[in-house]
């Protein structure tokens, strides 16, 4: 004789967890939801009156290098000074109402931690996490990760394999066009992957650039620092930016020493506002060509965490600005 077993109807579940009723679907975009799920963040320009900032007080890691070389440093730094400088700094951006939220410890063998423009860039609804070209930087990502993560910023891209990008390598024009480098920090996969990225969140034009050789990050070469104003170094600037930002009715604005340009990293400055900038002190020639422009310069006293080679934009990790 032959048995059969029961015959069951096959059903859609009907439980809330399978659609059922309970169930509601997530309608709003991350965009819509910064604010309330993640923090308001975002940068659709790199003058934009800024709201937020990543930042990092110089800690225990610098207070015991002895080989400037190895540090990535071009002299020894005093921690007191360089702490002092940066406290001030740090004012500077709270005194004009933005908020400066702190990195966190740094692991003890990263004493370039306080740059912490390097480890991120922000697009208009999240960040793209860095991966730092050199040895000595390796990891600095893991920290900037955790720092993200407890202030609610979203990480929509974390650089990976073995491509390197670090973010002083992006430059946001508008939100239709960003510049990304390709040199020594950044490499061809690097460039490709955090292109995409922006891509990815409807930038139209993410345009890849080459640094020239003897050149570490594109912010050493450009700085949007108003609506149609960028400040940039002539003979490093590569032609594709001139031509685009000139196709959008930008104004060049040649750095106006040479001197003041390397080693007082006139170009390193941060816009607070559009046509309102946090400077390093020290460059009275590029001072007086921003303010002929129309442009009101704040200057800060950093020269000591600037033998560690980097000024006022390396130390800044933007988070939040207003679009133009």
């Amino acid at each position: 004789m032959i048995t059969t077993t029961p015959h069951f109807a096959l059903e859609q579940a009907r439980d809330a967890a399978h659609g059922g009723d309970g169930w509601r679907s997530r309608e709003k975009t991350t965009a819509d939801e910064l604010g309330s799920i993640w923090a308001n963040c975002g940068v659709r320009s790199e003058c934009g009156t800024l709201h937020a900032v990543l930042m990092h007080r110089p800690g225990p890691e610098i207070d015991a290098i002895t080989d400037a070389g190895a540090a990535l440093w071009h002299a020894i730094v005093d921690p007191a000074r360089a702490r002092d400088q940066h406290d001030r700094l740090a004012e500077v951006y709270r005194s004009h109402g933005v908020v400066v939220h702190e990195l966190g410890p740094a692991c003890p063998d990263k004493p370039n931690s306080y740059f912490c423009r390097d480890v991120f860039a922000m697009t208009s609804m999240g960040a793209i996490l860095a991966r730092p070209a050199s040895a000595s930087r390796a990891g600095e990502e893991r920290t900037a990760a955790a720092a993200l993560a407890r202030i609610g910023v979203p990480i929509l891209h974390s650089v990976f394999g073995a491509a390197t990008f670090e973010g002083a390598d992006v430059a946001v024009v508008n939100e239709d066009l960003v510049f990304v480098a390709e040199g020594q920090r950044t490499n061809r996969e690097g460039a490709r992957q955090v292109a995409r990225a922006f891509e990815n969140t409807g930038v139209a034009q993410a345009e890849i650039v080459q640094l020239p050789y003897g050149c570490g990050h594109l912010d050493g070469m450009l700085n949007i620092i108003d609506r149609d104003l960028a400040l940039i170094y002539p003979t490093q600037l590569p032609w594709r930016i001139y031509e685009l930002l000139k196709a959008r009715g930008f104004r060049l604005l040649d750095i106006p020493d040479a001197g003041e340009a390397r080693r007082g990293m006139a170009i390193n400055m941060v816009p607070l506002a559009p046509g309102v900038v946090v400077m390093p002190q020290g460059n009275p020639i590029t001072r007086a060509a921003l303010e002929s422009a129309g442009v009101e310069c704040l200057e800060v006293e950093v020269d000591e965490l600037m033998k560690g080679a980097g000024s006022v934009h390396c130390m800044t990790g933007v988070i939040h600005r207003d679009p133009v």
